[in-house]
């Protein structure tokens, strides 16, 4: 049986490149990966006033991790981090305090930039907020994608045979650090 993973975008745009990398995995996945791209234009903004009786939203979202073997953030970088949209589902996910629905599962992250430092900082971001509130995160390989910007065709598809080709590691290496974790 495949293990599911929550696939996160971190970028709301409709055309965004993070949505066609975590899409480009998802195909590229062996079957012992079930990919669950998860874009975050549903979820309502954290507000720990709610936390005594949350949003259906956010339920839903707690939900969906909870039942997952894992989890693979696909990020964009927006000043230097993550964007906004990100954070705040992370907050969502992880609370209430102490109950994080990102609680022992394994983690990996996928930064991108159509410039040349791949979104670096947003996963070094991520790499900072994450521990205390998840399983083990992938260390190596580490995957900062530059130059994303004509790896896609007008329908979205892969093109880029260079990047095909990372991404195609970083998820075969994913898979086998899945497959540990949730032995």
């Amino acid at each position: 049986m495949a293990h599911t993973i929550v696939t996160i975008v971190g970028s709301l745009r409709k055309e965004s490149f993070s949505l066609k990398i975590a899409n480009a995995l998802a195909k590229l996945a062996p079957a012992s990966l079930k990919l669950d791209v998860t874009t975050l234009e549903g979820i309502s903004f954290f507000n720990q006033d709610l936390e005594a009786a949350p949003p259906a939203d956010w339920l839903a979202f707690r939900d969906k991790l909870q039942k997952s073997n894992g989890v693979l953030f696909v990020t964009p970088e927006y000043n230097r981090s993550i964007p906004g949209v990100l954070k705040n589902a992370i907050d969502v996910g992880s609370r209430p305090y102490g109950k994080s629905s990102f609680l022992g599962k394994p983690i990996g992250i996928v930064s991108n930039s159509p410039g040349a430092l791949g979104g670096v900082s947003a996963a070094k971001h991520l790499q900072n907020i994450m521990p205390g509130i998840t399983g083990p995160i992938l260390g190596q390989p580490e995957i900062y994608l530059n130059g994303v910007g004509d790896a896609f065709d007008d329908k979205g598809a892969l093109t880029k045979e260079t990047l095909q080709k990372t991404l195609q590691q970083y998820i075969d290496a994913f898979a086998a650090f899945i497959e540990q974790q949730n032995r």
